[in-house]
């Protein structure tokens, strides 16, 4: 048994996790993370098969924290075409029309946590431990104190909950969430197609929901295919070439020919959003503070952004030299964090039920919607800087 003592405990060693550890090492904050995967599974390619979209701005921030460079195969996207089912009518984003910069880059999960991995592993105020769970907790005016699964028993002056969707910490803190399933699954695969997909990212909606074909590098591109939760089982089972003319007849013939590249995943679709995002000595980040419809893709960059917000609230009282636990550094984090989160939360939810029907007059007035913002160059632009995260008030490490 060792008594480990750190500024900072995080629960939950994902994609959030582990970037808000660099982003407090790097400026020298003693750091433990606990998850309860082992590193070797995480970054395996049948773990869990997802991609992600990185808006530019949380791009330019893990850069700045010196991941993006440690990334492997990374995508840029140069377009984003969004279009109802097969209506004529769509909404063409291109990123020439606001700069240089890509919208975002499409990596897959696994070259991501590789990279978050690496990156930590040379940081010496950071200390993760994993595989370990957190057995028993105590928050307390003097400190936040842990006793692992490994008998370690972690001492810090506050605990950030990244812990999931499902998170225990705001369980325990008895924080209530606004939390609903949605009637739908997400399938997520790859394929590689014959044809290239010049860096566009496509979505489609069809009537189960959301269709979106996302590139990779290599003529491969991420399907994340939502489909309604009675129909998605059958469709998981059949036999590989039936699946594979399934999504043939979704993408169409604009890649050519497809194929089905490795396993194919099911996942429940649900929303979760946290009441208050702070207890005594906790902040919660991620997922365990607000869980999105994957509609826009934005589920990671919201969780970034939470990220940045806190690492500048914490950095900004150790120089000042206060408790990083204290009242006042925490409820300044959820001021900044809690607007964006319940906006893109009810925009996302909102997006689905508008376009997860086929209505003829819904279809027709969310044709003509997608129709007007294309025409409209300065509507465009504005949502193209809101995909990239380029608006609102933004933390220093989000920033151009």
């Amino acid at each position: 048994m060792t008594d480990i003592h750190a500024r900072v405990l995080i629960v939950g060693g994902g994609l959030v996790g582990l970037s808000l550890a660099a982003a407090l090492g790097r400026v020298g904050i003693t750091t433990v993370v606990v998850d309860r995967e082992s590193p070797v599974e995480l970054v395996a390619p049948p773990f869990d098969g997802r991609a992600s979209a990185i808006a530019a701005a949380s791009w330019r921030m893990l850069d700045r924290l010196g991941i993006a460079g440690r990334i492997e195969d990374v995508q840029p996207i140069n377009e984003i075409r969004v279009s109802d089912g097969n209506a004529p009518l769509f909404l063409h984003y291109d990123h020439r029309d606001v700069g240089d910069e890509p919208l975002g880059q499409m990596v897959e999960n696994r070259f991501t946590r590789l990279a978050l991995f690496q990156t930590v592993a040379t940081l010496e105020s950071v200390t993760l431990k994993a595989p370990v769970t957190v057995g028993r907790m105590k928050r307390s005016p003097a400190g936040v104190e842990a006793v692992l699964s490994d008998g370690d028993i972690v001492r810090a002056e506050l605990c950030v909950g990244a812990d999931g969707r499902m998170s225990r910490l705001r369980q325990d803190a008895g924080i209530e969430t606004l939390q609903w399933r949605y009637p739908q699954d997400g399938i997520v695969c790859t394929i590689a197609h014959a044809e290239s997909h010049h860096g566009i990212a496509h979505e489609r909606f069809l009537p189960a929901g959301p269709f979106a074909i996302l590139p990779l590098t290599a003529n491969r591109s991420s399907l994340v295919w939502t489909e309604r939760s009675d129909l998605a089982p059958a469709f998981m089972d059949l036999p590989e070439a039936e699946f594979t003319a399934e999504i043939q007849r979704r993408v169409g013939n604009f890649l050519g020919p497809v194929q089905v590249v490795g396993d194919r995943f099911r996942y429940p679709l649900s929303l979760v959003l946290a009441h208050a995002f702070r207890s005594d000595r906790l902040a919660l980040v991620g997922d365990a503070a607000h869980g999105i419809h994957p509609i826009a893709g934005q589920g990671f960059n919201l969780g970034l952004r939470d990220v940045a917000a806190l690492a500048e609230c914490l950095t900004d009282a150790a120089q000042l030299g206060l408790d990083l636990g204290d009242a006042g550094v925490l409820t300044q984090y959820e001021r900044w964090r809690r607007t964006d989160s319940v906006a893109l939360t009810a925009v996302t939810d909102i997006l689905n039920r508008l376009f997860s029907n086929d209505l003829p007059p819904v279809r027709l007035a969310r044709d003509l919607g997608l129709a007007a913002v294309h025409r409209s160059g300065p509507l465009r632009r504005f949502f193209m800087r809101h995909a990239m995260g380029d608006v609102g008030d933004r933390p220093a490490l989000l920033r151009a």
